[in-house]
């Protein structure tokens, strides 16, 4: 499929961007990588903060998408975590910069978060966060802050990209090495936070 000249600008900026963030380039490397004149790259999206704007906000959207489906589901609450976890994985995969992009975006510009908060606004009225204080309750699930609740899960996800250049020189593998550490983590990743959160499922039946 060929894509059109705003797909390409689009995708040049967010290589750019990822690479040297909103500060340090400019709208003509944006057109060199994108492998037109810096006119036509104004024509289109105006300015780079413009553009900037545009980028940072499709890249928050499809990085929030999959989780607002997974919580709108009717699955339940144990297979939503794990989905959850399974589907951040191959997003990542994918595109392993992003967590990075995202957070130094934020550090910058704080207010750059209310382009995105419709999909924030989905997670809430999904119901999962009831739904985790029902079963913390009830004593099924681990009592704890939603808040802690997020970072448990957050950090057994990102941190792993985001550390790839330096667990790959602590330990001197190669990128294919790395990748399959990160399929396995996947699964330790699963296992860690639905054994901590759901501590009596490890309980056998006749203890």
């Amino acid at each position: 499929m060929i894509k059109g000249t705003e797909q390409k600008i689009k995708d040049a900026a967010l290589t750019v961007f990822i690479q040297k963030g909103f500060v340090n380039c400019t709208s003509r490397e944006i057109a060199r990588e994108a492998g037109m004149n810096v006119a036509l790259v104004n024509y289109y999206f105006r300015s780079k903060s413009k553009l900037f704007a545009i980028i940072f906000e499709s890249v928050m959207q499809d990085f929030l998408k999959s989780m607002v489906q997974v919580f709108c589901s009717e699955l339940p609450f144990r297979e939503k975590i794990r989905l959850l976890i399974e589907r951040e994985f191959e997003f990542l995969a994918q595109h392993p910069d992003i967590p990075n992009f995202v957070l130094n975006e934020l550090a910058r510009n704080p207010k750059a978060i209310e382009g995105i908060l419709p999909v924030l606004h989905m997670v809430n009225e999904s119901g999962v966060f009831d739904e985790a204080k029902k079963l913390q309750a009830s004593g099924e699930m681990r009592s704890m802050d939603i808040v802690q609740v997020t970072l448990l899960i957050m950090s057994n996800c990102q941190y792993p990209f985001m550390a790839g250049p330096l667990m790959k020189v602590i330990h001197g593998v190669d990128e294919t090495t790395y990748t399959a550490h990160l399929n396995a983590h996947k699964t330790h990743a699963v296992s860690m936070v639905l054994g901590y959160l759901f501590p009596n499922d490890q309980i056998p039946n006749n203890a």
